[in-house]
């Protein structure tokens, strides 16, 4: 194994760690609204350190392989890809930690109706298996995995778009409870965002294996493997 392949598995194993950290805050995000966990939520805040301190290392590691190895081909897309995962997981963890602040902000009488009604709680599940199976495509190299997620988007969308006149009708029937609503209808696109995340990394996964660029084109075109 050349000097090269060690530090490629070493960035791998990095940005795996990082992933990893990220998706236990989504897990733990999600906990802290369905039990509306002030304290869960705080630590979530608190963790975002962690993903900022790793963002900054890959991005670190990424430099010197470039600096000190010039890769090119197979190799020039693994680092490239890495550079744009690592930026999607700092995002992700940005889009959790502002999930938290409404934890931590929340009335602790506040009407968990909305959560049902809203399917947020389906729709947060749905991003966290997005997440989980986009890490597990990089870990295997498998763009099959990778590109499931873009058909499991379609339920993040298909709330989000919902969202808007159910939460209008809540608030009408709930006219104490508008900031709260608001609140949610801002979580909904929140993971609407995470899920743009996740299939921006399927992207990337596509790009370093089969050296295929997907930006720009559409859900059925990035389903189709002879692309």
């Amino acid at each position: 194994m050349s000097h090269l392949d060690i530090e490629l598995q070493h960035l791998k194993s990095e940005t795996i760690k990082m992933w990893t950290l990220v998706n236990l805050q989504l897990r733990k995000g999600k906990e802290s609204l369905i039990k509306l966990d002030k304290d869960l939520a705080r630590e979530v805040i608190l963790s975002e350190r962690r993903v900022n301190a790793h963002e900054l290392k890959l991005d670190r590691d990424c430099e010197n392989i470039f600096a000190l190895f010039n890769p090119v081909a197979v190799d020039l897309r693994c680092v490239l890809a890495v550079l744009k995962i690592n930026n999607n997981l700092e995002r992700t963890g940005d889009i959790v930690e502002g999930i938290a602040k409404f934890v931590t902000n929340v009335d602790p009488n506040f009407d968990k109706k909305v959560l049902e009604i809203t399917r947020v709680v389906e729709m947060y599940e749905a991003a966290i298996n997005m997440m989980d199976e986009v890490l597990e495509a990089f870990d295997k190299e498998n763009t099959s995995i990778a590109r499931k997620v873009f058909q499991q988007d379609e339920l993040l969308d298909d709330i989000n778009l919902k969202a808007n006149n159910v939460i209008a009708d809540y608030i009408r029937n709930h006219p104490d409870n508008i900031e709260p609503a608001l609140y949610v209808l801002s979580i909904i696109r929140k993971l609407e965002r995470v899920g743009d995340q996740a299939k921006n990394m399927a992207e990337e996964i596509i790009f370093y294996i089969e050296a295929k660029v997907l930006k720009h084109r559409s859900k059925a075109e990035k389903n189709n493997t002879d692309l």
